[in-house]
């Protein structure tokens, strides 16, 4: 007769540290009826996850972490663990290494099916079959067989032999009541200027007059990061309450308009369809939040002014407010555009001031949160970090009522730009809206792409699709090769293509007045998004040809012709 088997050893605890610790995800609609949170790590992300979530500072660690063959050196083990209202529910974990040939698709995914009870299970990295094409960390995906589901995740890495992970910091629960935290709030308002504007706003809602608040920018604006999008972002947290505290029952109204990856100079075109909805909405105030998007303006800030300008010279003399939110390094632009709300004495809140200097504090020492409870990544914040926008808002538009004064005249007359204004008259152009002296020969340009970048407007939680009113290029259907060819009469033109992580995608030559302009690369961002270029800028309106053709030997590849910004 036989006894029992003794159990093996268990292996010894691995040192460890987070990437993701104990954040929600939520689950977006998926066109096949499945709901996917998108959690990208490529490009240093990864890295920048390992030192919010898991206080790494080991540069050797750090630098393993940029390609798949040094994290593969570094870590031994991923362990996932999913909580939800609903233990026996099946979510799918998957993590993409991107390829060197095929970004999207050539690289290893590492999968693993857990059930929503906190568990936590483990994928041993030696145990997988890689793929020779693997390049990066590319991204995380948590898959809910429904959509709409949201799950609290956490991830960490335990790590191979030789190797020390940094010791634990811990987290107290953020007290949103206490005085540590009001302070931290209060250092937000930056500037309350000239709140005539503002105030006449605020009195209007508190009238019952219907009163429009809009919001735009990039992504933090979208709402990454907030989980669900739609109802725990800044923009929707702070309209409710502002329609909360100055409303009356449903005069309130909310217009959001963010659009991630993008800069101002993008802003400034969409602006009248996607604020104003081509004249269907007049907002009082409008939220502009550029901040951390507009690094790479070509123009240094001219963008960011010519925007806030259009909207300041609109014919109901709506209140702009400046924000300023923050990337994970401490940073942002608002010393670069800080300038333009002084020159129009705008209301402008810093995120940035608000929570930074806390950030350097430990538990006990007055800190209100740590970087993992603001971010959920390098770039965008929690639901909490949301919250706190929300009431750097708020905080700003309770000092315009308490300070109160006159909201009967708005002054009609700008003063003279600080950085410049050369755009503040630009328009959109697309297939959609062909202006009256504009010609365009589509050439091969015949098709229209319906695989866009798609943005989560107002309280919608499904996407609406970017600049649909296209020109697509697409090598595989042309019959005959021909030039894209747009006549125009302008002094400013800005092209807006499309930048895709595709391997189809094609770069292509454009040209102005017969000299070449650039070689706009859909692959430089490596996602679908919308890129703006300016292709002129003068001080005089004159007549211009633009010609676009596909780069030599990209000629069976795609490419897409957004839309146009012009200044006439």
């Amino acid at each position: 007769m036989r006894g029992p088997t003794a159990p093996k050893d268990p292996e010894s605890m691995r040192p460890f540290f987070y990437i993701m610790r104990e954040k929600e995800v939520f689950g977006s609609p998926q066109p096949d009826g499945r709901g996917i949170q998108f959690i990208y790590e490529d490009s240093g992300r990864l890295i920048s996850s390992a030192r919010i979530a898991g206080n790494v500072t080991d540069e050797e660690q750090l630098t393993l972490m940029k390609d798949t063959e040094g994290f593969r050196r570094l870590v031994h083990s991923i362990g996932v663990s999913v909580e939800a209202d609903d233990p026996a529910r099946e979510v799918d974990f998957a993590f993409q290494m991107y390829g060197k040939k095929n970004p999207l698709g050539g690289g290893t995914t590492l999968k693993k099916t857990l059930r929503a009870d906190g568990a936590e299970m483990r994928i041993v990295l030696s145990e997988q079959e890689w793929s020779a094409d693997d390049k990066e960390p590319g991204q995380i995906r948590f898959e809910f067989a429904e959509p709409e589901k949201v799950a609290s995740v956490s991830v960490r890495f335990f790590l191979n032999d030789g190797f020390q992970a940094p010791e634990m910091t811990e987290e107290e629960e953020i007290d949103y009541a206490s005085a540590a935290y009001r302070e931290m709030i209060n250092r937000s308002l930056m500037q309350l200027g000239d709140t005539e504007r503002l105030l006449r706003a605020i009195e209007k809602a508190e009238r019952g007059e219907e009163t429009t608040i809009a919001y735009i920018g990039g992504s933090i604006t979208q709402g990454a990061g907030a989980i669900p999008i739609n109802s725990e972002c800044y923009a929707y947290k702070s309209y409710q309450s502002f329609a909360k505290q100055f409303g009356k029952g449903e005069n309130v109204h909310f217009v959001k308009a963010g659009v991630g990856g993008t800069p101002s100079e993008l802003g400034m075109i969409r602006f009248e369809r996607d604020v104003l909805r081509d004249g269907a909405v007049m907002p009082d105030i409008v939220v502009v939040e550029f901040a951390v998007n507009d690094e790479g303006d070509e123009t240094k800030g001219n963008c960011y002014e010519s925007l806030v300008r259009k909207i300041l010279k609109m014919s109901n003399a709506p209140a702009v407010v400046l924000l300023f939110s923050v990337f994970a390094d401490d940073w942002n632009l608002q010393d670069r555009l800080g300038v333009v709300g002084e020159r129009y004495r705008l209301p402008m809140v810093s995120v940035l001031d608000a929570v930074t200097p806390q950030f350097r504090l430990k538990t006990g020492e007055g800190r209100v949160l740590s970087k993992n409870q603001f971010f959920y990544d390098i770039f965008h914040p929690t639901n909490a970090g949301h919250t706190i926008m929300s009431d750097c808002l708020m905080h700003c538009f309770e000092k315009a009522k308490e300070q109160g004064g006159s909201a009967e005249s708005v002054g009609e007359s700008l003063p003279a730009p600080v950085i410049g204004a050369d755009f503040e008259h630009v328009r959109l152009l697309d297939k959609k809206d062909m202006p009256e002296g504009v010609t365009v020969t589509p050439g091969s340009f015949l098709f229209v792409d319906d695989n866009l970048q798609c943005v989560e407007m107002n309280e919608d939680l499904t996407g609406t699709p970017e600049f649909p009113y296209n020109w697509m290029y697409d090598g595989k259907q042309v019959k005959q090769s021909g030039d894209f060819v747009l006549e125009i009469t302008c002094r400013a033109l800005l092209l807006i293509f499309k930048d895709s992580g595709e391997v189809d995608a094609g770069r292509a030559d454009v040209f102005v007045d017969g000299v070449k302009k650039l070689t706009a690369d859909p692959h430089i961002n490596g996602w679908i998004h919308c890129n703006p270029v300016i292709l002129v800028q003068d001080n005089e309106a004159k007549r211009h040809k633009v010609s676009i053709r596909m780069a030599a030997g990209e000629e069976e590849k795609k490419f897409t012709i957004l839309g146009f910004g012009y200044v006439s």
